[in-house]
């Protein structure tokens, strides 16, 4: 879906099309001049306030965005030039609303709402996976093409418009332009043909990526129940993804006969303790307010807490914890993590999740030794398998206990894989600051705003890096200059480009 909301995340979406009179022919767009695209109304949204990288929360969504991936490539409908040259980002969003986005060159947004909401990991691949088929499927381009006589200094004026809107409510004249942006927004939604046909080549991706198809039915049964609530303004996905019911007729037909129905307790479709803690996780972190805090703190002292399903008592004493700890008690927070451990003993994905928010809370109450310990039982010493929640928590546990050293050597091996990892190169640049290696800091610091596309800012530490070498003397590490120089090239290069965009 493509969309403006009101909150600013959505407002750069729109933007993408005041480039594409730079773009050549828009019956013709390129693979490459959409990617461009994604790139610019990207950047914005890494500026959002309501961008968040949760390791914990983006691990679990990976988890199941690379198999629908790689299903998308074995049964062809992810080309190899879209894989090649499409990012395939996730994005996510601190927003209490059920949404989920497609934006140009392969990006994609989830808000934590919509991961909250969910009742189970087959319904949230459904989610994905439809939104998957509207890039692999072009969906995007098409709709950019249908709107290409729009005046481009006019959608300008309009994108300013709803940012200004979404910052200063009281700008009457940012409000009037914001209204035609919205206006004109509307006409990107989706048709009612490119819905269909996300909806048949997601439902076809489920099962050979390990998940149950009917997780499109169930989240569809969510979506109805919601529309006949008349949507009270929580659902955008509602509105950009208009349900019909040749839609969900389409979905139920092509169930098997005799297939466990998701909500009849079916074993593939039945909520597992991992997603629980994950989606209790989500809706503690879309700050939900302190009284809705309270409220599920104290959830698990209720006389019929022990009745409950085990997911909800999980997800229950997950809440808790965390939401304890963001209120700053760490003894309650503790206490409900004790609990919740020993709920889920039984279960490694979950016990993994519990052992790590129980680091987290000795973090957040300030024993960062504590932290450390409970990260590295879980495996963290050994960088090859890390995963990444693992290494984040351990590295801020490290920074806080003075013992930066301990971790330099995992987060280099780290982003030598992921490059384009911002939060590992903002801690590697921690690390390095932390043991008086200021010009390794220094281009940390470039690679990580490079990272998130903005080029301005990562020239002007690269340059800083430049200054800091030349002032070094003889202990300079030649090396290391040596790459700052080559990759600030690059980046003024980029920065170029990006100016001519504009």
């Amino acid at each position: 879906m493509i969309f403006i909301a009101n909150s600013i995340l959505y407002a750069p979406v729109a933007s993408a099309q005041t480039a594409l009179p730079t773009l050549g022919d828009p019956s013709d767009l390129t693979t490459s001049a959409e990617r461009r695209l994604g790139d610019r109304i990207i950047r914005e949204l890494y500026r959002d306030p309501d961008y968040i990288d949760d390791p914990v929360i983006a691990d679990y969504v990976q988890g199941i965005w690379r198999p629908l991936m790689a299903a998308a490539k074995a049964r062809g409908e992810l080309s190899p030039e879209l894989d090649e040259r499409f990012a395939w980002e996730i994005l996510l969003g601190r927003d209490r609303t059920v949404n989920a986005f497609a934006l140009p060159g392969g990006y994609l947004g989830v808000h934590l709402g919509l991961i909250g909401v969910v009742a189970t990991r087959d319904e949230l691949a459904s989610v994905l996976a439809h939104e998957l088929s509207h890039v692999t499927q072009r969906h995007i381009s098409r709709l950019i093409t249908q709107q290409n006589k729009q005046t481009p200094l006019l959608l300008g004026a309009m994108i300013l418009g709803a940012l200004a809107v979404s910052k200063n409510p009281g700008a009457t004249q940012a409000i009037m332009v914001g209204g035609q942006a919205l206006a004109i927004q509307n006409q990107l939604n989706f048709s009612r043909d490119m819905e269909r046909e996300a909806d048949r080549i997601g439902y076809g991706l489920m099962e050979p990526a390990g998940f149950a198809p009917q997780g499109f039915v169930s989240m569809f049964d969510k979506l109805q129940q919601a529309n006949r609530l008349n949507d009270n303004g929580s659902w955008p996905y509602l509105r950009s993804h208009p349900l019909t019911t040749e839609r969900m007729a389409d979905m139920q037909s092509r169930t098997p006969p005799g297939a466990p129905h998701p909500h009849g307790g079916g074993a593939a479709s039945a909520p597992t303790l991992e997603h629980a803690l994950v989606a209790a996780r989500a809706r503690v972190l879309a700050n939900p307010g302190v009284d809705t805090l309270r409220q599920w703190i104290a959830e698990p002292q209720g006389s019929g807490f022990g009745a409950q399903a085990l997911p909800r008592q999980a997800a229950a004493l997950y809440a808790a914890a965390l939401g304890s700890s963001q209120l700053r008690d760490a003894a309650a927070a503790r206490t409900a993590s004790g609990r919740l451990q020993a709920l889920v003993r039984d279960d490694a994905a979950a016990h993994r999740l519990a052992r790590l928010l129980a680091a987290e809370i000795e973090l957040a109450a300030g024993d960062a030794v504590a932290a450390v310990d409970a990260v590295s039982a879980l495996g963290a010493g050994a960088p090859r398998a890390q995963r990444r929640p693992e290494l984040v928590l351990r590295t801020q546990a490290l920074l806080r206990a003075g013992r930066p050293a301990e971790v330099t050597s995992a987060l280099q091996t780290w982003v030598a894989n992921h490059p384009r990892d911002a939060t590992v190169w903002q801690l590697l640049a921690s690390a390095w600051l932390a043991q008086g290696q200021g010009l390794r800091a220094v281009r940390a610091e470039a690679e990580a705003h490079a990272a998130r596309y903005d080029y301005a800012a990562a020239v002007d530490r690269f340059k800083a890096g430049q200054d800091l070498a030349r002032r070094g003397g003889p202990q300079v590490d030649h090396i290391e200059a040596s790459i700052i120089d080559t990759r600030l090239r690059a980046m003024e290069s980029l920065l170029r480009e990006q100016a001519a965009e504009r």
